[in-house]
């Protein structure tokens, strides 16, 4: 019995810094919506229909999710909901493969682009882009 109880230790430590690891911001997407920007850190998640939407202004909802695993489905998804009385209308999505192409110097909007979400009744503008973590900074 005490020869199993350090390989589960081991196992045991080695599964903790995985998940410690996936949960370490991988992106920051930073969200502009009536002079305000606000940053969102993204983090990896093994159910990308956990993630929750975030209120932006009265009108907006907004979710950034990052799906590293399994690598075939490996993408980073950004959803901008329209927040009805009803229900949330799907408005505007992005779906960019994970890891992302680095954007070229110079290009603003890091690897998604700036992409502007507008208001069909109140005439406001919505903007968000997003840059992938130094890896220094994602552990």
């Amino acid at each position: 019995m005490s020869l199993h109880l350090p390989w589960r230790l081991a196992a045991f430590i080695v599964l903790s810094g995985s998940t410690a690891a996936q949960a370490a911001a991988l992106a920051t997407c930073h969200v502009t919506y009536g002079g305000e920007t606000v940053d969102h850190a993204v983090a990896a998640v093994d159910d990308p229909h956990a993630v929750p939407t975030v209120a932006v202004g009265s009108y907006f909802l907004i979710r950034f999710v990052l799906q590293t695993r399994p690598v075939a489905l490996a993408a980073f998804k950004a959803y901008v909901y329209a927040d009805r009385s009803d229900a949330p209308v799907l408005i505007h999505q992005l779906d960019v493969a994970w890891p992302p192409t680095p954007s070229p110097r110079g290009r603003p909007g890091g690897y998604t682009g700036l992409h502007r979400v507008y208001e069909p009744v109140r005439d406001g503008e919505l903007q968000y882009w997003c840059e992938r973590r130094p890896a220094q900074e994602a552990r």
